[in-house]
């Protein structure tokens, strides 16, 4: 069930409502697929999804699949991403944080708008990246450490 009315225009929905929902839609996705991967105790499981959830995780995701995003779902993610969030995570730094909430933001846009075969493709390709980032196929720049992304495409310092 959706609350926001199917007719409201998503561009007046402030970002920070879109990455409300989308870390909502996000976590939801990754305990099913945890669930279904692994048969474990909850306490395993949630050890497991939280390592894709965190912000600096999500930050990481984000970095790499910018240039796969369409031009509606890079401006959603620019909104999201330059919002001003009532709390910062303490474990991450606020480039890190405001990476994750764009993509949260680019999560719930297409969640809200119906668009479940692109939100499918988007969170399946955001857990094919982090675990190619876990295991070192993908490296990230762009984080607190480093400042850009690979190819130079994209600054922290926008």
């Amino acid at each position: 069930m959706i609350f926001i009315s199917p007719d409201k225009d998503l561009r007046e929905v402030p970002a920070s409502v879109l990455a409300y929902i989308g870390d909502a839609v996000f976590e939801l996705h990754v305990r099913q697929d945890v669930a279904a991967r692994y048969f474990s105790k909850s306490g395993a499981l949630h050890k497991r999804v939280i390592s894709h959830v965190r912000a600096k995780a999500q930050a990481d995701a984000a970095r790499v699949l910018l240039s796969e995003l369409s031009d509606a779902e890079n401006d959603i993610f620019r909104r999201g991403k330059n919002s001003n969030p009532g709390s910062m995570a303490k474990n991450c730094s606020p480039v890190d944080y405001k990476y994750a909430t764009g993509l949260e933001a680019v999560i719930g846009y297409l969640y809200l708008s119906g668009d479940h075969e692109r939100l499918d493709v988007l969170l399946v390709r955001i857990l094919e990246v982090q675990t190619l980032i876990d295991k070192g196929e993908i490296h990230v720049h762009g984080s607190k450490e480093t400042q850009g992304i690979q190819g130079g495409r994209e600054t922290d310092r926008e």
